[in-house]
């Protein structure tokens, strides 16, 4: 069941109709059972899994919490600090292999059913791979598994004794899909909250919903016939065509991820559940450090609080910092090496998310080289930059660093979307070929894969329809409210011509059909 189906739509319409008639009490439970029938439609037999994750961080919570509250039972009794910090040390040491277990535990069966191959083709082994399709969202609720227990080791949250309301915040239906993130701090007491199905939450999730198909339908699912043609093909394409397909793969991939999570955050607003961003205008950036700060944004966040800090407070970092400070003395490469270890251990686990393979893991690396290069060529810059007397604060050098980061995230798309490596090099070099040019001139090499012209128009009426918005947003303008404040006749009008444009341009006619999400594979 896609979320850009007609089979989606009907269940959330007869799913609201079902939660506005229950009882509050009930509420919460509605939605937990909605959830795992979406999830057994969608992954079958392999339910099993995300009922084996939810019990093992519902029992590793509860010991933890078992553990925290004896030793306050114990220290009460006590007067003598000495004894307090030995049974503290002690229950610590306790918790953290109970802790060491539960991630061990849902980590292995990530591995299990996500990583054999590559773990095969790495160390040319052959464990047995599993032939059942991958379960529905399993990379999204094991990292937010991983953060509840994490969150009850570091006693930022209490362990939740009712088991239904644990498993429906790892099995809520619309952050499955493919995200965002949720941590459950943030994101439970919504879900259990019985909130009442309100005019405002139809019309504000309904417009978002309206906004995220657009994207997907209209503009993603009508790039990807292009883009599909060249990367398809790519041996027979050279120059600025291949160029032109890793800019619409990024275009793609922007509109699809974004629209998906549109969609999904629109659904959650119906029942008055606010989920949280995970895009913020990311090609408004002006470094890479940025660019990951406005995409994705909820795995940035994971990764940051439960990899980065983790590793850079470790005794192995530690280690590596009072090694570069007698080396390196006084010289700001002190404090950069033992951020490049903590970094890597970051970008390799992104790569690693995205996908089972050598290319994701070198996905993450460029980034992580990108970054890492920034970091030690930056005094460099900025002597540069005085030297020069070049203004940063002028719009064209502003604009310059947008498009510099803009152009390496679409390097890095290349190597997200070809098939291998191989394929990722080939076709980069295949970029710097003039052969072609006169195909993108004379607008015939825009035409690949069965466009026509007036999807070109199509595409470039979306594309600046995103922009304004984009822009408008950047600028700190709100403009579902904005809508909201217009006149009857304007603002339904315009919801009404949203919904024609997908109706028309978005199912209808040869290769527009009904396309999985991308990031709703991981």
């Amino acid at each position: 069941m896609l979320i850009n189906s007609l089979s989606f739509i009907a269940f959330i319409i007869l799913l609201l109709i079902i939660y506005a008639v229950i009882p509050k009490k009930i509420k919460w439970v509605v939605l937990l059972l909605a959830s795992y029938i979406f999830y057994f439609l969608n992954s079958t037999k392999l339910i099993v899994c995300i009922l084996l994750t939810t019990l093992s961080i519902y029992i590793v919570g509860l010991l933890m919490g078992k553990v925290d509250d004896k030793v306050k039972d114990n220290i009460n009794k006590l007067e003598n600090k000495e004894e307090k910090k030995k049974i503290k040390s002690k229950a610590k040491a306790t918790k953290k292999k109970i802790l060491t277990v539960g991630i061990l535990f849902n980590l292995g069966i990530l591995i299990l059913m996500k990583y054999t191959g590559l773990i095969n083709e790495i160390f040319s082994v052959n464990i047995p791979i599993l032939t059942l399709a991958l379960p529905l969202g399993i990379s999204y609720y094991t990292l937010q598994a991983i953060s509840y227990i994490v969150d009850v080791y570091r006693q930022k949250i209490k362990p939740d004794k009712n088991l239904g309301r644990l498993a429906l915040f790892l099995a809520f239906f619309p952050q499955l899909i493919e995200g965002p993130i949720g941590r459950y701090d943030r994101l439970a007491s919504q879900l259990y909250e019985a909130h009442k199905i309100t005019f405002n939450n139809l019309r504000s999730g309904f417009s978002l919903m309206l906004w995220g198909y657009f994207k997907k339908m209209v503009i993603a699912d009508r790039v990807a016939i292009f883009v599909n043609a060249i990367f398809g093909n790519f041996s027979e394409y050279t120059g600025p065509i291949v160029f032109v397909a890793i800019l619409g793969y990024t275009l793609q991939i922007y509109a699809e991820f974004s629209g998906g999570i549109d969609i999904v955050r629109g659904v959650s607003e119906l029942f008055g559940i606010n989920l949280e961003k995970n895009f913020e205008n990311p090609f408004f950036a002006k470094s890479i450090d940025e660019f990951w700060r406005r995409w994705n944004i909820t795995l940035g966040t994971w990764l940051k609080e439960y990899v980065f800090y983790p590793v850079s407070l470790s005794k192995f970092s530690m280690k590596v910092n009072s090694i570069s400070s007698k080396i390196f003395k006084k010289s700001y490469l002190t404090k950069i090496i033992p951020v490049a270890v903590s970094l890597l251990c970051v970008w390799i686990c992104n790569g690693l998310w995205h996908g089972a393979g050598i290319k994701y893991i070198v996905y993450g690396l460029y980034y992580y080289s990108i970054m890492m290069l920034g970091k030690i060529l930056a005094p460099f810059g900025e002597k540069i930059i005085k030297t020069l007397k070049i203004n940063t604060q002028a719009w064209s050098y502003k604009l310059w660093q947008i498009i510099r980061t803009g152009l390496i995230v679409c390097f890095g798309m290349l190597i997200f979307r070809a098939e291998t490596l191989n394929v990722a090099w080939e076709m980069f070099k295949s970029i710097f070929k003039l052969t072609g040019l006169n195909l993108l001139l004379t607008g015939q090499g825009f035409l690949i894969g069965g466009l026509e012209e007036k999807d070109l128009l199509i595409l470039a009426i979306g594309v600046v329809t995103i922009f304004i918005t984009s822009l408008l947003k950047e600028k700190g303008i709100k403009l579902r409210e904005k809508l909201f404040e217009q006149n009857l006749v304007f603002k339904w009008g315009l919801l009404y011509t949203i919904i024609l444009a997908i109706l028309v341009f978005g199912i209808y006619g040869v290769g527009y059909d009904v396309q999985s999400f991308i990031y709703g594979q991981f």
